[in-house]
């Protein structure tokens, strides 16, 4: 019975972890911290586990105290974006876990807490966002015309990659979308001689769009070691970023600027 019973909490905790590290990683966490947030649970619960993290895959070991038990399996994780709520409060509860005993259960019933917490409106996203854009203009130098030329770009572009990535559409074509429609409309207000500073609201309509967090986990990823991934991940800001660079291009040869 102990060694069915010991069997069966490795199961357990090794589909947890999986589950845990295939969240973190698709909200934005970079491989150091899902590492470590993965070994502070699984000694939290009692086991040290072997872990295999790659850009798109999770694959974990776990084997309790005495060396006998284990589970090993791979998992493959979804594509990735940015959720800051997962990711912290994840990092909350491993620590709960470490310091409370936390069970395999009450994680399960946190990470499908966590995992359900709501995204903010869609509308006060897009707001949001474009306000950022006509802040960023003015920094430029840009006048109230040109900050409202540089709002409504962004709202509109931002307002195009959400419905191309809701209708499944490939992450870069998205981007690329999204890009040509924040640039037609900038491009256009300065066809036409919407305000005054027109590169301050042509190049500021697609800031909305630069790949932050992929570089950011880039070069973390590559000072701590992970070379794979971080490479992966550089390539994958390289891209979005030459998908932002040809909708800025096609707007420019459209008006020949």
């Amino acid at each position: 019975m102990e060694t069915k019973f010991d069997t069966t909490l490795a199961l357990q905790v090794g589909n947890v972890l999986l589950d845990v590290g295939s969240a973190l990683m698709s909200s934005g966490a970079s491989t150091h911290r899902t590492r470590l947030t993965l070994e502070r649970l699984a000694n939290g619960l009692g086991f040290k586990i072997e872990l295999l993290i790659t850009h798109r895959a999770l694959m974990v070991t776990v084997i309790d105290k005495s060396q006998e038990h284990f589970f090993s399996r791979l998992k493959r994780t979804s594509p990735h974006g940015v959720n800051f709520k997962v990711v912290s409060g994840i990092s909350r509860m491993s620590w709960r876990v470490l310091e409370e005993n936390w069970s395999v259960e009450q994680i399960e019933v946190e990470l499908r807490r966590l995992k359900k917490l709501p995204h903010y409106p869609r509308w006060v996203v897009l707001t949001v966002v474009g306000l950022a854009g006509a802040a960023f203009c003015r920094i430029f130098g840009g006048g109230f015309l040109d900050m409202l030329v540089a709002f409504t770009a962004t709202f509109a572009g931002l307002f195009v990659r959400q419905t191309a990535v809701n209708k499944k559409f490939n992450p870069y074509i998205s981007i690329y979308f999204a890009s040509l429609t924040a640039s037609l409309i900038a491009g256009s207000a300065e066809f036409f001689a919407i305000g005054s500073n027109y590169d301050a609201a042509f190049s500021t309509s697609v800031l909305f769009l630069v790949p932050g967090v992929p570089m950011i986990n880039a070069v973390t990823d590559m000072m701590d070691g992970n070379i794979q991934n971080g490479t992966v991940r550089l390539f994958n800001g390289l891209i979005i970023a030459f998908a932002i660079a040809m909708g800025v291009f096609t707007v420019r040869a459209l008006f020949n600027f």
